[in-house]
């Protein structure tokens, strides 16, 4: 099970992700202004730090600057977040998270459908 990120961090590893999972800070910080969420350098290299720590992230010098290469796919990362949900509020039953996404129209009924027949082996879109 991998561990928990704060909601910052997990920014900070979607830009990674959405740049082929990997960066340089200078494009970190780019795509943090473009998303008016900038803040401090000393916070962002704080919070790099934390993710190598935590297993999420690797870095690599080039020159003077910091490559940061994802250790863990945005895959891997929503399965591992969506089960820890799944046992943490349905106590692992998934017929009742399905449930209330119909319920509350979370889910419209073509993807339930398309969902249905994709588990059925009907279905092999991407």
């Amino acid at each position: 099970m991998l561990q928990q990120v704060s909601d910052f961090e997990l920014e900070l590893m979607k830009i990674i992700w959405e740049n082929g999972g990997t960066a340089l800070y200078a494009e970190i910080v780019e795509k943090l202004d473009s998303k008016e969420m900038s803040t401090t350098k000393n916070t962002i290299i704080s919070l790099l730090l934390r993710l190598i720590e935590k297993g999420f992230l690797k870095t690599n010098k080039i020159g003077r600057r910091n490559r940061y290469t994802a250790l863990v796919s945005e895959a891997e990362y929503q399965a591992s977040q969506t089960e820890t949900f799944l046992d943490k509020i349905y106590e692992g039953d998934a017929k009742g998270l399905i449930s209330t996404l119909i319920q509350k129209e979370l889910i419209s009924a073509d993807d339930y459908e398309e969902l249905k027949n994709h588990w059925k082996g009907g279905d092999n879109k991407e």
